[in-house]
């Protein structure tokens, strides 16, 4: 026990010693936010393009840590594409069309596309997860309203469950913790929907279903309409966190099947997740104020107490005891 928290304790030192060096610029910054710098280099595209997952992340094995940046990297360059301002959809086709040439086996300079391929090939993706993925991004310039849940899942299978499982590939977990895997995915996105529910009006795009909305009396999800009916808009956000926390409770149920030492990467980017949901729960509103996003200082002392915790033989709190009091905390009757 003591060798394996040591080295843990010793990533998380070395940790916030890259937080130091590199936070010399403001990652809440403006210009982390809308239209992105293109960047050649996976770490600063990882940076900018996560505070959660990239300091998260650290938190891997170096091996799996790498693995973790090249499927991320693939994944935000081509949602950027998509969410640019204006939207740059031929970015996106040609970005597309590129990776399906490199997967016939023709050569690119594209290094995020052609490390992704290496390991979706290395660590034995299903090409329809891929295909999925591709899917529900190029949704994302052509749609820009769901009629109801149902709608909504395909586009969050390829946007997000994919993800969960792929990464369940590169961390080379049993396939029972799939399903699991699926609704951590699913739910983060959520969460993310939830979160930048300003920002995607910008892009003209509601992800909430229509039904939904329509069933707590709003017609959507801009200011005006939120203040004309407060209580109706925090009603309306507060059950669909709801929603996010029963999918969560699903995805815990697969951490027992991550081995500790990827357990704890996983676990810090989910509590953060369940942070940002708690406060937006508390006041709504606030989504429409600024982007609720932990600090680096909270991911890190997060990992800390993940990594004592997982590495306590004196610690039987189930894995869901976090969920269940900060649901408790704000009232949530169903789970």
């Amino acid at each position: 026990m003591k060798s394996k928290l040591g080295t843990n304790l010793a990533s998380l030192n070395t940790y916030k010693s890259e937080v130091d060096s590199s936070m010399a610029k403001n990652v809440y910054s403006s210009e982390t936010y809308g239209n992105r710098t293109s960047s050649t280099n996976p770490d600063e595209i990882f940076r900018k393009g996560s505070t959660t997952y990239y300091y998260s992340t650290k938190l891997f094995p170096a091996k799996i840590k790498k693995e973790v940046t090249q499927l991320y990297n693939f994944v935000r360059v081509a949602d950027d594409y998509v969410d640019s301002v204006p939207q740059n959809t031929k970015g996106f086709m040609d970005f597309k069309n590129e990776y399906y040439r490199v997967l016939s086996g023709e050569t690119s300079d594209n290094k995020v596309i052609t490390d992704f391929v290496k390991l979706s090939q290395k660590r034995k993706f299903e090409n329809e997860w891929v295909d999925a993925f591709l899917h529900s991004m190029e949704m994302d310039t052509r749609k820009s309203r769901y009629e109801n849940l149902d709608e909504l899942n395909t586009y969050l299978y390829g946007s997000a469950e994919v993800i969960g499982l792929m990464m369940n590939k590169v961390m080379n977990v049993n396939k029972s913790a799939d399903e699991s895997a699926r609704y951590l995915g699913k739910a983060m996105q959520f969460i993310n929907f939830i979160r930048d529910i300003d920002e995607d009006l910008d892009l003209k795009r509601t992800y909430f279903p229509v039904e939904d909305l329509e069933s707590f009396g709003l017609s959507g999800l801009t200011r005006g309409e939120a203040r004309r009916k407060p209580k109706r808009f925090k009603a309306f956000v507060r059950s669909q966190i709801q929603l996010y926390f029963r999918w969560q409770k699903r995805a815990e149920l697969g951490f027992k099947f991550i081995p500790k030492n990827m357990r704890i990467a996983v676990k810090t980017a989910s509590d953060m997740y369940l942070w940002t949901a708690k406060e937006i729960y508390k006041n709504p509103f606030i989504v429409y104020d600024l982007k609720i996003k932990p600090t680096w200082t909270k991911v890190l002392l997060n990992g800390l107490r993940n990594t004592v915790s997982a590495y306590n033989p004196f610690n039987k709190d189930s894995l869901s005891d976090s969920l269940v009091k900060e649901a408790t905390a704000l009232n949530v009757s169903k789970l």
